[in-house]
């Protein structure tokens, strides 16, 4: 098993349609940014100190638990540099996971109830995580037939896993504030919105807001706004909008700076951000 255990690799986007994972073993984990991506992510945590934030949500994590993180939700980990963190990393890609045969969505029932976290201690999430990434990392014959059947018995037990309600007991924080914070800000991210709007809005200082909402979210709130909106143009090029309709309808008055920002985080520009070209962002 020792062998399949690599370091982290920062790339964020998938190479194949899939299914990808990882096996990872850090001892300094690389600062990785508050991000999102167009495919399903599961994380299986096995050992270290780490903190995961989940669109305002801040998990601490114990072995055996199993984070859950859709398409649309921005996240990054924070991981102590005393313990080496270990885990195993799932990317699953949104068209193949929606396509899954089988009465049970799992998009749905794993990914779509808002959770996250679950505890898997006592069933087989673990055991088929490890498994099948030694079996991806194998090179033997057979071995990528082999990995599509330990992929598809992983899905029926994250299924169970999801259905059983095992809410992990580790910690989860969260700030009223910054709660109604983020439930405002996805409600009206299309809107003139910024730091010293939504600071009167919830009648508080916009410095003492911004302070929490960076320990909360990991960025400040102008960076989050720009993200959720960046999030939704994203989407909408991919469903065939023009550039010039997301820039308008998510929020962006200016058409250059949507244009830079679009760049600067896709590597593209919204004019070339076809389809197509958006699964490979």
């Amino acid at each position: 098993m020792a062998k399949t255990v690599r370091s982290f690799d920062p790339r964020q986007v998938m190479g194949r349609p899939d299914f990808e994972i990882f096996h990872y073993r850090d001892q300094h984990l690389h600062d990785v940014p508050l991000h999102h991506h167009d495919f399903y992510e599961v994380y299986y945590f096995l050992d270290g100190r780490v903190d995961y934030l989940v669109e305002g949500r801040t998990y601490s994590l114990r072995p055996e638990d199993v984070l859950l993180i859709s398409p649309m939700e921005l996240h990054r980990p924070a991981a102590s540099p005393e313990k080496a963190c270990e885990r195993v990393v799932l990317w699953i890609g949104a068209d193949y996971l929606n396509e899954l045969p089988g009465e049970e969505s799992v998009a749905e029932t794993c990914f779509g109830t808002g959770r996250n976290l679950f505890h898997s201690g006592g069933t087989e999430v673990g055991p088929l995580m490890l498994q099948l990434a030694r079996e991806a990392d194998s090179g033997r014959p057979g071995g990528p037939l082999y990995a599509r059947g330990l992929f598809f018995q992983l899905m029926a037990e994250l299924l169970r896993l999801c259905a059983g309600s095992r809410r992990s007991a580790a910690s989860q924080e969260t700030d009223p504030l910054i709660d109604q914070a983020l439930e405002y800000i996805a409600g009206h991210y299309r809107e003139d919105l910024n730091l010293e709007k939504l600071a009167d809005r919830f009648f508080v200082n916009k410095y003492h807001l911004e302070h929490r909402f960076s320990l909360a979210t990991g960025v400040g709130v102008y960076r989050y706004i720009l993200l959720k909106r960046l999030q939704h143009a994203r989407q909408m090029l991919a469903e065939g909008s023009s550039a010039g309709e997301a820039c308008r309808a998510c929020g962006f008055r200016d058409y250059a700076n949507f244009y830079r920002a679009f760049r600067s985080n896709y590597g593209v520009s919204p004019q070339m951000a076809s389809a197509s070209s958006l699964r490979n962002l």
